[in-house]
């Protein structure tokens, strides 16, 4: 073939590689027949387990079809290998195509098409797909500098890889279809005349226009009229552009944006009956996450179009110097509020919720506070702790459970108080709390429950609502209002 050349030009390729033996092999190894098909097999598994299973079978089947498309063309070709390999590890079978080209094409091109398609963050989406298309350029060039191949054999490969997966989204489209494709209509109580509002977050997404033509195209499928739209502003993040849409006729709400955002329209929106559907754009998203909601926009979309309406608890909150509020998701005074305060916005703007990890590694010995907590107006108790975390869900990020009865629909509000005494002391005190062995944690750990909750501090210490700061501050008293918020969920089979 001519792109390879003379025999002697193509032989020039392997030579004097003996310095690289050890890492071409180890190559060679790694991104064989039975790597690459555990490799395969996790990651279809994920996507089954995260909900995308059509991405899933994509996965399965696109990597099926190219090792069957490599050994088909093996056979039929009939190329012999190079006659310049290693002696010690000489391979007779075909050459043409190759296969380790074609597999880790095809894996390539499946992990940025997935990166594209799931991965909200340009920055991360480039690390991944950077990060694959290196270890296909590693594996292309293994395959020539270890004499197993000609250039057209890694040449082949990589076409076919390619082939084989434009033809499998061609015929197979791993984005999700709508969860009430098959479900019966929902029954309205109310006569409703189809119209939708969404309050944007504008910074939340990549591009305004292109998620405004996703929501519009959706909702135009689902029986909806074009939405109007709302972009919250610096002065306003949510409250007012939910009043207009109620004012204007709204039979359903869209929100996309951050837990603050969300926790601003469900606030304005509360008591009215007009459902909010929900669409996660932001750091925590602990809301969408303990209501089942995934965090894939598309897949958010329709449900907010499609789901059923759930009642949901919201809490109202006030506190020295913070001007009467609520929240939806946990309130916390101390170290979790020093996170929050903590966190690097350029940073989290980056990598997400890793910025929150750094900055509780910071801050693990925030100062002992001293507090007085009291219980549906029960006298108040004392205490000690390093933060108190006050809680309508029980999920933070990563399906961690910090407090394991919480429910968002009970009319109840969960504390939960932990004081590590030392700071190797918060090791086996999480450990304790997310494996809910807590029995041997003495005073390390307390947990109240009930309706109404105060907490008061002997000094100024910071406080968050929802993972937004509001300032430090010595009181948080709040009360749950049982099933104030209609919200729209995936329909329950």
């Amino acid at each position: 073939m001519e792109i390879d050349g003379e025999g002697a030009d193509a032989r020039g390729w392997a030579a004097d590689r003996s310095w690289l033996e050890h890492a071409l092999r180890a190559i060679e190894v790694a991104f064989s027949t039975w790597p690459m098909t555990a490799a395969t097999t996790v990651f279809a598994v994920v996507m089954f387990v995260k909900g995308h299973r059509r991405a899933g079978i994509l996965i399965a089947v696109v990597m099926a079809a190219t090792a069957l498309a490599t050994y088909g063309t093996k056979v039929l070709v009939g190329r012999g290998r190079p006659v310049w390999q290693d002696p010690e590890y000489f391979l007779h079978s075909n050459a043409f195509p190759s296969g380790h080209t074609s597999s880790a094409a095809a894996f390539a091109g499946l992990v940025i098409l997935l990166a594209v398609m799931l991965v909200r963050r340009a920055g991360i989406r480039r690390v991944i797909s950077s990060v694959a298309v290196l270890a296909y350029v590693l594996v292309a060039a293994d395959r020539i500098l270890l004499g197993r191949h000609y250039p057209s054999d890694v040449v082949g490969g990589t076409l076919l890889g390619v082939g084989v997966l434009l033809l499998g989204v061609a015929l197979y489209s791993p984005l999700p279809r709508s969860h009430a494709l098959k479900a019966e209509p929902l029954p309205e109580p109310f006569p409703s005349a189809r119209n939708l509002a969404v309050v944007l977050n504008p910074i939340k997404v990549e591009s305004v226009e292109q998620f405004q033509a996703l929501v519009t195209q959706m909702a135009l499928e689902a029986g909806w009229n074009a939405p109007r739209w709302y972009l919250t502003t610096v002065e306003d993040s949510g409250t007012g552009q939910a009043e207009q849409a109620s004012v204007e006729g709204a039979d359903l709400v869209i929100v996309c944006g951050g837990d603050g955002t969300v926790r601003e329209v469900c606030a304005e929106l509360a008591g009215t009956g007009i459902p909010v559907g929900v669409v996660p754009a932001g750091t925590g998203n602990l809301l969408a996450r303990n209501l089942e909601i995934p965090l894939f926009i598309r897949a958010a979309i329709d449900i907010a179009l499609t789901g059923q309406d759930r009642a949901i608890d919201m809490v109202a909150v006030e506190g020295d110097g913070l001007e009467p509020s609520h929240f939806m998701v946990m309130a916390g005074m101390g170290f979790d509020a020093a996170i929050m305060e903590g966190v690097n916005e350029d940073l989290k703007k980056k990598v997400g919720w890793l910025a929150y990890v750094l900055s509780a590694l910071k801050g693990l010995m925030f100062p002992a506070m001293k507090l007085e907590i009291s219980i549906d107006d029960m006298p108040f108790t004392k205490h000690r702790a390093r933060t108190c975390v006050i809680g309508n869900v029980g999920s933070l990020q990563g399906g961690m459970v910090l407090l394991p009865d919480a429910a968002i629909d009970d009319g109840l509000l969960d504390v939960v108080l932990l004081y590590p005494r030392r700071f190797l002391s918060w090791i086996p005190l999480v450990l304790r709390v997310l494996t809910r062995r807590e029995h041997n944690a003495g005073d390390s750990v307390a947990r109240m429950t009930g309706r109404k909750v105060v907490v008061r501090a002997a000094g100024e210490v910071p406080r968050q609502l929802d993972g937004d700061t509001i300032g430090a501050g010595t009181e948080l008293s709040m009360e749950c209002i049982h099933g104030r918020v209609l919200v729209r969920v995936p329909r329950t089979v």
